[in-house]
């Protein structure tokens, strides 16, 4: 009558949530399970009828099979002779079939466990191998949680008696993949716009080259305006950089020709900076005499040679 009664309650506690949303389990996601049950023990152990609490984990191998492995400790089991409690444990490893679709879903599980119950004065336990049928009903309440309530009957290989538990469970399932979304048809999208065509490109160059009078490092005057026309370019396209390079024809010595030449390229610098390009875009530096264009041994090879040189180059859209 005991086994009658506490089947009832707990077949009718998971039925109450079944009107709740469902989750849809399928093969690789995996269920874990803390789970109480009524222990039913058969007279051979002279047991009081105890309680199990444990936990269990299982996996879904397929949307309907899954594998589970569970461990429980037994709670107020009692000696039938000495009053005494009685510790034990049961370890089980089983196949879960279940039934259907949806949030209520039957199943009939199998397989075996391993029992220890402590003996009554003496160090040793008693330890049973048993074969392990039962049937039940899970309740999936949303897409992570489920509860579930059922009974187990358990054979003992050894000694052929067969014994009871019924409990209830509460567990959560988790990895499965959601049910595929069926796409709503939409309306073709309109034509896109034909693209820009791209801006046509086209590289300018612009160099300056000044020449100098014997020793002198100042500016004539004919060449200002060529000066002019290179910083209004650099200020039209401001990420452009120069580099001013100063030279001199073979008259004199080494260390005197290179200083005037870096005297003249620093001339010309300045002389853009005053025009309003930024001086970090200008660069100066002198070559002295090791860079000739003409013949130092003649007057116009020499008079070529005394010049300051810069360029730059960008690219601009054509239009």
């Amino acid at each position: 009558m005991k086994l009658k009664n506490t089947v009832g309650i707990v077949v009718s506690a998971a039925i109450a949530g079944s009107a709740l949303p469902v989750m849809a389990q399928s093969a690789g996601s995996v269920e874990v399970e803390a789970f109480a049950k009524r222990y039913f023990t058969d007279s051979r152990h002279n047991l009081d009828d105890g309680t199990l609490v444990g936990g269990s984990l299982g996996y879904f191998v397929t949307d309907d099979v899954l594998l589970n492995i569970g461990l429980g400790t037994y709670k107020s089991l009692e000696s039938d002779i000495t009053g005494e409690d009685i510790d034990g444990k049961l370890a089980h490893v089983e196949a879960v079939y279940h039934f259907g679709e949806g949030a209520l879903r039957p199943y009939v599980s199998g397989g075996f466990a391993h029992q220890e119950l402590e003996q009554i004065g003496t160090n040793t336990d008693d330890r049973t191998t048993m074969a392990v049928a039962g049937f039940g009903v899970k309740n999936y309440l949303n897409e992570n949680f489920f509860v579930k309530a059922g009974v187990d009957a358990l054979y003992g290989l050894d000694h052929g008696n067969t014994e009871w538990q019924a409990g209830v469970g509460v567990g959560l399932n988790f990895g499965s993949s959601p049910a595929p979304v069926v796409a709503q048809a939409e309306p073709a999208p309109a034509p896109a716009p034909a693209p820009e065509p791209e801006p046509e490109m086209q590289s300018v160059r612009v160099e300056l080259d000044v020449k100098f009078d014997f020793d002198r490092d100042t500016i004539r005057p004919e060449f200002r305006q060529d000066i002019q026309s290179l910083a209004e370019f650099m200020k039209t396209y401001p990420s452009v950089t120069t580099t001013v390079e100063g030279h001199t024809d073979s008259v004199g010595t080494d260390a005197y020709n290179q200083n005037l030449s870096e005297r003249r390229a620093n001339s010309v610098r300045e002389a853009l900076i005053a025009e309003g390009v930024e001086s970090s875009r200008v660069n100066a530096v002198g070559h002295g005499e090791a860079r000739p264009i003409a013949d130092n041994e003649t007057d116009d090879g020499r008079a070529m040679n005394r010049r300051v040189e810069a360029e730059v180059e960008t690219e601009v859209e054509v239009r």
